[in-house]
């Protein structure tokens, strides 16, 4: 029997849900999940395995107009995503406006790679509304598969996941079978406070921090964690440090919590504050954290 391997990368716009999507096609919660915009600064792949099959997922961040620096890297993960594709899985929802960056839809259009197009959160819709938006889309990119899906209700997901087989080229695995990402550990702690982060602080707070985990020591059923959480100024190293140190103490606590359960042991884990002036405009900082193209 022929193997079947590629890599299905999700692009679309921001808050569409393709988190959301990745970790119920994936069946993990890999990508950081929040209503704010901008939650995924980085491509993250999931990797589902058969005894036939390896799908490799890649969440991307959403498609915008870069502002700064950082953004400028983040659109850089979606242009190479783009390249890489064996299948486009493109997301929209009910919500947004069709046709947003339509000079990005049609460069995914000329790629003439093969094209999924999901029309996620249907349960915030009617029946008339999803049949306009799927003849709508069907009319955008001819000869695509249209899936009006609810990836939060984890709903029509399976065919999507059956026609993805059916495009997927004949090729041996790219990661052994038992991978489920080709992140590592400190990366997931990473998202895992940030996530916090984007839960709790307002305006600009969220999008002017970056995580650097400096310590994982696994010793056996613990995992040691001393990380940082840099700010791009000193004004908000207090807010996110908050009236006595509240506030950095539930987002360590929540953190914490959420680590335990997806590591599977217990955790300790040690929260610092620091300032790195404008980082995200500074080549050598974003660098630094990691914001190369992948």
């Amino acid at each position: 029997m022929a193997h079947k391997a590629g890599f299905v990368n999700i692009l679309g716009n921001p808050n569409v849900g393709k988190s959301t999507l990745m970790n119920a096609l994936v069946g993990e919660k890999l990508s950081i999940i929040t209503e704010k915009m901008q939650t995924t600064r980085h491509r993250i792949k999931g990797i589902v395995n058969g005894e036939d099959f390896q799908v490799v997922y890649s969440d991307t961040p959403g498609i915008l107009k870069p502002g700064y620096k950082l953004q400028e890297k983040m659109m850089n993960f979606v242009d190479t995503a783009l390249l890489d594709a064996d299948v486009i899985l493109f997301v929209t929802d009910v919500v947004e406006k069709p046709g947003k960056n339509a000079d990005y839809i049609e460069r995914i259009r000329k790629s003439n790679m093969p094209v999924i197009v999901l029309i996620n959160k249907i349960d915030l819709s009617n029946q008339d509304e999803v049949t306009r938006l799927f003849d709508y889309w069907s009319e955008v990119f001819p000869g695509a598969t249209v899936f009006p899906v609810s990836a939060k209700e984890k709903f029509n997901i399976a065919p999507v996941f059956d026609r993805i087989l059916e495009l997927l080229p004949d090729s041996p695995p790219f990661f052994g079978k038992e991978a489920l990402t080709d992140r590592n550990e400190r990366f997931f702690m990473q998202e895992i406070i940030r996530e916090k982060i984007l839960l709790h602080y307002q305006k600009e707070i969220p999008y002017s921090v970056e995580i650097e985990v400096e310590e994982f020591k696994n010793k056996g059923g613990l995992i040691e964690v001393r990380a940082v959480i840099y700010v791009a100024r000193d004004t908000q190293k207090g807010i996110i440090i908050g009236k006595a140190g509240k506030m950095l103490k539930k987002v360590g606590s929540e953190a914490r919590q959420d680590a335990e359960e997806f590591f599977g042991k217990k955790i300790f884990l040690e929260l610092y504050v620091k300032v790195a002036k404008d980082w995200r405009e500074k080549e050598k900082q974003l660098k630094n954290f990691g914001y190369e193209a992948y």
